[in-house]
Order: structure tokens, then sequence, then C-alpha cells
């Protein structure tokens, strides 16, 4: 059963926040943030269409990345709702069963992008270091069958967690420092124990980000190892380049959610705005950048890409060549 304490609005609401001290300028910042949601929408949709159109990148590297993508295009969208209504309309209450379903799922697709990431590890290391046993290994069975764990680990962990957080009573009618809910942000308002959730929160985060970004760091060890050990400088660039949209990936994913943690558990007294700030980098960068990343630097997706390209601005030209004539 839960408890609030009625505050400034609704017992059971919580006030989701933008940007503190720049509420006049909503509208202008709207246009910036919506610009990033139209890409990280398009973006990672098309590499999913490319990928599921496109037979041969029916290879494990593009399945892995299709499942980045559908894991950066289901945390853009648990987001939007919240981010774009507190922006355009200002639209600040939420319930606290809305935030507790958006706080689970922002989590849930944040800590399955990292086991994601640990996965497209492991495909560089054996693409690198066992080339020969690369194919082999990582056959179509073997690819559903890492889904499927990484799925089942995400049940294993998040269910118990979710049931322990519906029995921890909360402070209604509290301002958040997010357009969306976050579990470092919620933990404040805790009435009973506050520092059991904290621990909870904080140890998911090391266990689940922490044992996933070990992983990747060993892979990467032995992938340099391997890398050195190549007489030949072209193809150590080769075995290199291989790699590089994987690294920015991972930057650009790890540094944020980092920051961010840190900065709410560790640096109480920084300005509401720099969390705001942070929070909206972690969540709306990687979605942005990964797909561009790749776009720009995976010769077989840019080839894809502009071959569809090519064959809409084709079909376009049928099209109208047909309706002149017609008229």
């Amino acid at each position: 059963r839960m408890s609030f304490n009625n505050t400034t609005s609704s017992p059971s609401t919580f006030l989701l926040t933008a940007f503190p001290g720049l509420e006049r300028a909503h509208v202008w910042i709207s246009i910036p943030v919506c610009c990033l949601y139209i890409v990280a929408l398009l973006g990672n949709s098309t590499i999913l269409f490319i990928i599921t159109a496109e037979r041969r990148l029916h290879k494990p590297m593009y399945y892995f990345l299709s499942m980045l993508s559908a894991v950066d295009l289901c945390l853009t969208i648990s987001t939007l709702p919240t981010v774009l209504g507190v922006l355009w309309f200002h639209a600040r209450e939420i319930s606290f069963n809305a935030c507790f379903i958006q706080m689970f799922f922002v989590h849930a697709f944040s800590f399955l992008e990292s086991s994601v990431l640990a996965v497209m590890a492991f495909d560089r290391f054996m693409a690198i270091c066992n080339p020969l046993k690369y194919a082999a290994v990582l056959k179509g069975k073997m690819i559903m069958a890492i889904g499927l764990a990484i799925f089942l680990r995400q049940i294993l962990f998040i269910v118990p967690v979710v049931l322990f957080l519906k029995g921890v009573s909360f402070q209604g009618g509290k301002e958040l420092s997010h357009p969306f809910c976050y579990h470092p942000d919620l933990i404040r308002y805790t009435i009973s124990s506050p520092w059991i959730s904290s621990f909870l929160g904080l140890f998911l985060q090391l266990y689940w980000t922490g044992t996933d970004l070990l992983f990747i760091l060993f892979s990467y060890v032995l992938i340099i190892r391997t890398i050195l050990s190549i007489v030949a400088p072209k193809k150590q660039r080769k075995a290199l380049n291989t790699c590089v949209c994987h690294i920015c990936a991972v930057t650009v994913f790890y540094v944020p959610m980092i920051s961010l943690s840190f900065t709410h558990r560790l640096l109480s007294s920084t300005p509401r705005v720099i969390c705001s700030i942070l929070a909206n980098v972690y969540l709306l960068v990687p979605p942005v950048l990964n797909p561009i990343i790749y776009s720009l630097k995976t010769k077989t997706i840019r080839r894809a890409l502009l071959q569809l390209l090519r064959s809409k601005s084709a079909r376009g030209r049928t099209m109208r060549g047909l309706r002149g004539s017609w008229d």
C-alpha cells in the first residue's frame, strides 16, 4: 500500500521539470529537443529496415546492431511523451503509477542497452581474435540464444526490484529534477528507509552496467593484444577500424550514464539544471548518434542506405512521369 504526503499538488502525483530556471525558454528549447527525437526515431528505424531488407546484412554483427537500434528506439519512445509534454504544454503532473511504469521502462531499456553493447564487444572479440571460429560459433541459433539470455537476465533482476519498490512509500506532490521518472531522483522522496532503495539502485547500477563495462574492457584488452601482434600495418588498421563504431557507442552511452549517476548520488550541491542536461544527454544522445556513427563508418550500411535512397528517387521520377503521361 502506498502512502503520500500532500504538498504542492495532488498527493498521488509528482511534478516533472524540464530545465529548471529556463521555463520561459521552453518553446525554443523544444525545437532542438524535438529535432533530436526525430533523428533518433528515423535513424534507428532506418537501420532496422535496412538490416531487415538487405540479405547481405544478415550477419552476426548487423543482427546485434539491429538489437541496439531496437533498444534505442524503445528508450526514445519511453521518454518522448513526458519530455515534449512538459516543453510544449507545461504538462508537469504525472501520476505515481504512470511515473513508476516510465521509470521501469527507462531503466529496463538502459540496462538492456548495456547488455547489448557487451554482446557486441564479444562479437568484435570473436571476429578479430578467433576469425576462423567466428562464423561457426555465431550462427542464427546462437544469436537467438544470446538475445533470449539477455531478455531473461532482465526479467530475473528487474521483476524482484519492481515488487520491492511497489511496497515502498513515497511522498506525493514533490518536484522531480527531470521531465521523466528516474530512480535516483525518486528515492529522495521515500518515506520509509530511503537508504535501502538508494543502495538497491546503486547495487543494480554497479552490478549490471559495471559487469558489462568490465566485460567490454576485458574484451578490448584481448582485441588490442591481438591487433598489436599483427605484423602488417594495413591489417592492423583494418582490424581496428571494425571496432571504432562500437567504441564510440560504448563511450556515448557509459560516460553520460556514469556522470549522471554520480551527480545524483555524490554531488548533492550540483545545480538542478546540470542534472537535467546530463539526463537528457544520457537518454537522447546515444539513440541519436548510434545510427549516424554506424551509417558513416560502416561501408555496407552506407551503400545499402544510398541504394535505398536512389531506388526511392527513381520510383518518384517514374510516378511523376506516369502522371505526366496521364495528363
